[in-house]
């Protein structure tokens, strides 16, 4: 089995070559590199969803990357709804949303070395962003093989490569990502992959998400912070 939290980086883009500093100055410099070419940032996002989601995406979120970013996202929306806020209804600026991001303890389940967030959790976290992805229909058979032959340029290796395809080729499996979140936790955690991918600019779009929500059982007021906590942290670059 390939290493699903390093395929997960390759998502969301915290290896990037060429970023130094600062937190805020590894955003700007993934902003630009945005600008100049998505495929170096948030290269599998950008690949599935074009320039639009995946240099948002790329941004800032891709200066945290992988399992972190997501767990971050879903640490604070969790722990922001539990304590009774109300959640965010503007961006915040990009470097303060990012440290916003750093913010699980070590106790956590949402923590990154979290027990709870194994290779084969992780692979459901990739999944869910590839159905979030096909959610609005526009991945057809020629898509897909525009995509694969972008995801065949970041060099993933064969097996993940394989895998990436065989997702991109199969039905969405609602089914089997609400089964694989079997915590709380680890339910957040998927829907804020999934909202982390796609912004719901259609009711199809929307519908998906709402649908996912409904099955993975989350409260209203958890997806509206989740919502409000990933619209913050994207920066439109």
């Amino acid at each position: 089995m390939f290493d699903a939290k390093k395929l997960l980086d390759q998502f969301l883009g915290s290896q990037i070559p060429g970023l130094s500093g600062s937190v805020r100055d590894r955003a700007g410099q993934a902003g630009q590199l945005a600008k100049d070419n998505p495929m170096k940032t948030g290269a599998i996002v950008a690949a599935l969803l074009g320039t639009k989601t995946g240099r948002d995406i790329a941004g800032n979120v891709a200066t945290v990357g992988g399992i972190a970013a997501i767990a971050g996202l879903g640490y604070l929306a969790y722990k922001n709804y539990q304590s009774g806020q109300s959640p965010q209804t503007a961006p915040q600026p990009s470097p303060q949303a990012v440290t916003q991001v750093l913010a699980p303890p070590t106790d956590s389940p949402f923590h990154p070395q979290s027990p709870a967030l194994t290779n084969d959790f992780a692979l459901t976290l990739v999944r869910a962003m590839i159905a979030a992805a096909k959610a609005d229909g526009h991945i057809d058979e020629a898509e897909r093989a525009n995509i694969m032959d972008k995801v065949h340029a970041v060099d993933l290796g064969a097996e993940a490569e394989a895998f990436i395809a065989e997702e991109l080729a199969n039905p969405i499996d609602i089914d089997g990502l609400v089964a694989a979140a079997r915590t709380e936790e680890q339910k957040v955690e998927v829907y804020a992959a999934s909202r982390l991918t796609i912004d719901p600019d259609t009711r199809t779009e929307r519908g998906y998400l709402d649908m996912l929500a409904g099955r993975l059982g989350l409260a209203d007021g958890l997806i509206e912070h989740i919502d409000a906590t990933v619209t913050a942290a994207k920066v439109k670059v």
